[in-house]
């Protein structure tokens, strides 16, 4: 089973907020830890409604990750969130303001949309098809 994929973010809190205020997610784990030199950073873990899998946010550690925040996948889509509601979901994130990529299109898998993360990373927003 995969446990958990890493996003590397500019902060913690704008992050959190991003995702389980915009996402719905779930914040499963916000703890003191330290890096493998002794730093201090937090340890935390949002996970979607339903999933196993979480996502551990880790802030930028050096000027080698705060290059790769928002560009982890290479300008492609990397994370793909299935969602049973996909018109509520959808309105959610265009209140909140996030950038859509594409418009809402159907495809035989579903409805999907690319969205941005707060970092700029790409997602596909997935739902049944209508």
């Amino acid at each position: 089973m995969l446990e958990l994929i890493a996003i590397v973010v500019d902060d913690y809190d704008p992050a959190i907020a991003f995702f389980v205020d915009v996402l719905g997610f779930a914040l499963v784990e916000d703890v003191p830890s330290l890096t493998n030199d002794g730093r201090a950073k937090r340890w935390v873990v949002v996970r979607p409604p339903g999933a196993q899998t979480g996502i551990l946010l880790a802030k930028a550690d050096g000027e080698h990750q705060r290059a790769a925040v928002g560009h982890q996948f290479a300008g492609r889509v990397g994370l793909f969130l299935r969602v049973a509601d996909f018109d509520a979901t959808l309105a959610r994130l265009v209140a909140a303001g996030v950038e859509l990529v594409t418009q809402p299109r159907d495809e035989p898998y579903g409805r999907v949309v690319v969205f941005r993360d707060l970092a700029g990373n790409k997602w596909d927003l997935l739902g049944p098809t209508t």
